[in-house]
């Protein structure tokens, strides 16, 4: 009776080596550095800027070691967080705007643990530091996209189902928003309002008289600037966490705030200038074709014809060419973008890939303009914030918005093509890429702006790491001493199952990638009290079963046999706990609930069959009188 056999004892040895392992690694905390990365995507971190920064950190004392590339950028390891501050200071004076300094943490796992895919846990942003943003969606501008959009909509609509010989004068935005649509005549006003109702439900359509003129005012409804604004933040969010995946950012935070702001936490980011530039660009582009009867450089100081536009090209490396009005395809359409290098030039190039109706849109155009020139126009919106003062002296923060337009190239349609083809004309292959990036992530519904901006430095993720490190080590302490106090050696046997349940717990954690936070420690924290607490069950069971005058061996087997189903009970409940809590909860308590269920699990497993298999092997199957399970107050 109780007696191991050796297929227990081998799954036990096993679990137990493999835990260590996979547990091995978060031993190895990530070692403190800078990270140099270029002001933007086109500045190049070579090897002299790896000189100059080198060379200052041996002026200054500070420690450190080689710089090693990363990417587009270098990472130096610095000896710890105060020479880590003091250095990003003296190569960000050294090396000057054009390059951007920060702080960051290089990994120091040994490359015999990472060939065995054993890696440390990842640390959120209370631990590891990062960067905290919130984002301002502008709402006026998305309800002015959806108005430029329905102005070419209706007047298609109105071109095909006027009666014949009825006409319209123009469909255009009104100067303060909305939508005006002027006609000859009431007859060709009404009918058109008749249309516009049958078409779409969006609008409180007024009549406006004046001059001899018979006008339309179209005005969105309430139901309808509530669905833009929806679609506006949800789309962003969308499109910021598809960005932040490219980014490769381990359990990021994307939440909507409020009826118009995305909270942003980026857990191991602290190049801000990266983040802001990858997240924040409103990016998008659009094709358009080159006037044919235009199809030359254009003049500065000259007009426009009717119905194009003037755009210069980036950087004015060429005169601006005119552009028609007309859109060909917009970024919406692009499902794909990949970058790469031509063929024949060998200068980098975008692959881009359209949707259906993108790709018919761009065939149609490309049959009937075949030897013209059709343009890439890149269009973003940026905020510049400044400080300015009103009457009294008080101090406030102004946001200007600013549309940029540019050409990329303008290239001869030299054949037909529809969903499949390239972007020519970019600088380098890193404004490629983060061009690509851009396009692939989806388009932004309306611009946003950064309201706010936090960096949370290495030092204090250090702190709330010490804090949570105590916090456990007291728990454990407490409860080995609750546990050997009360139960003597079995108690110490129950200590070395919540052992074995942490090593098992903690390599769980880093195996399946999880980000540890402050909330993620308190779950771990719990979880050392609800395992021992199966151990509790199962050893006032056992000294029940001797108070009736069983015998050792019968006391030790009914004891785990009649305490599992309680067990099973209390443990299952917790997890639906913890399971509600991942489902509904987001960022960090999910991270909480994350740990409390894989603790749930894994204490289910080590208080129940690690502690038997110690119990085995000291009193299984042998002649035993007493049992070392009462309190030290109490004679055996």
């Amino acid at each position: 009776m109780n007696q191991n056999s050796p297929w227990q004892i081998a799954v036990v040895l096993l679990v137990v080596l493999a835990s260590a392992i996979y547990a091995i690694p978060n031993l190895y905390p990530d070692e403190p550095a800078i990270q140099i990365s270029g002001q933007n995507a086109s500045v190049q971190v070579g090897d002299d800027v790896a000189r100059r920064a080198e060379q200052v950190l041996a002026a200054a004392n500070l420690p450190f070691k080689p710089a090693e590339p990363v990417q587009n950028s270098l990472l130096i390891r610095i000896g710890d967080s105060e020479a880590q501050v003091k250095a990003k200071e003296a190569v960000q004076r050294a090396l000057g705007d054009d390059f951007v300094v920060a702080y960051n943490l290089a990994p120091t796992t040994p490359a015999w643990l990472l060939s065995l895919y054993a890696t440390p846990m990842k640390l959120g942003l209370d631990l590891r530091g990062g960067v905290h943003f919130k984002l301002e969606v502008d709402m006026e501008r998305a309800i002015a996209q959806r108005e430029e959009a329905w102005v070419d909509q209706i007047k298609s609509v109105l071109r095909e189902k006027l009666p014949e010989g009825v006409r319209f004068k123009s469909v255009r935005r009104g100067e303060r928003g909305g939508i005006e649509a002027r006609f000859g005549d009431a007859a060709a006003r009404d009918a058109a309002r008749g249309i516009i109702q049958a078409t779409t439900a969006d609008f409180v359509i007024t009549d406006v008289e004046a001059a001899g003129e018979y006008n339309l005012a179209l005005k969105f409804s309430e139901a309808a600037i509530k669905e833009i604004q929806d679609y506006a933040i949800d789309q962003n969010r969308t499109t910021i966490a598809n960005r932040v995946n490219e980014l490769g950012v381990a359990e990021p935070l994307v939440q909507r705030q409020g009826a118009n702001r995305i909270v942003v936490e980026l857990p191991g980011v602290q190049d801000t200038a990266t983040a802001k530039r990858v997240l924040g660009r409103t990016a998008s582009l659009e094709f358009r074709m080159v006037d044919w009867e235009n199809p030359g450089p254009w003049q500065p100081g000259r007009a426009a014809p009717p119905g194009t536009e003037v755009y210069p090209f980036k950087d004015n490396r060429e005169p601006p060419r005119v552009l028609k009005r007309e859109k060909i395809v917009t970024g919406d359409s692009v499902i794909g973008a990949k970058a790469g290098f031509d063929p024949q030039t060998s200068t980098p190039n975008v692959s881009i890939t359209l949707d259906s109706k993108g790709g018919r849109s761009m065939q149609r155009t490309t049959t009937d303009h075949v030897g013209d020139l059709m343009a890439v126009l890149f269009v973003e919106t940026r905020a510049i914030t400044r400080t300015v003062t009103d009457p009294d002296g008080t101090l406030r923060t102004v946001i200007d918005k600013v549309e940029e337009k540019y050409l990329i190239n303008a290239a001869q349609i030299n054949g037909v093509f529809g969903s499949q083809f390239q972007i020519t004309g970019l600088d380098s292959p890193a404004e490629a890429a983060e061009l690509a990036l851009l396009l692939r992530s989806g388009a932004l519904a309306a611009p946003m702006y950064f309201v706010e901006e936090r960096t949370i430095g290495p030092s204090l993720g250090k702190e709330n790491i010490q804090a949570g490190l105590q916090a456990a080590v007291y728990g454990f302490l407490l409860v080995v001493l609750f546990m050997v106090v009360n139960y003597r050696l079995v108690g110490v046997f129950a200590c070395i199952a919540l052992v074995g349940n942490l090593l098992l717990l903690l390599a769980l954690l880093g195996a399946i990638g999880t980000t540890l936070t402050m909330p993620g420690i308190a779950g771990i924290v719990l979880t050392m009290g609800i395992a021992v607490d199966a151990n509790v069950l199962i050893n006032e069971r056992i000294r029940e079963e001797l108070r009736k005058g069983l015998s050792v061996q019968q006391a030790m087997d009914k004891g785990y046999s009649r305490a599992w189903a309680t067990i099973m009970d209390s443990h299952l409940t917790t997890l639906i706990v913890g399971l509600v809590l991942f489902g509904l909860g987001a960022g960090s308590v999910k991270g909480f609930a994350i740990t409390l269920s894989l603790g749930i699990i894994t204490s289910l497993y080590t208080a129940v069959v690690f502690s038997r298999v110690l119990m085995n092997w000291k009193y299984g199957n042998k002649p035993v009188k007493a049992l070392s399970i009462q309190p030290i107050w109490v004679r055996s």
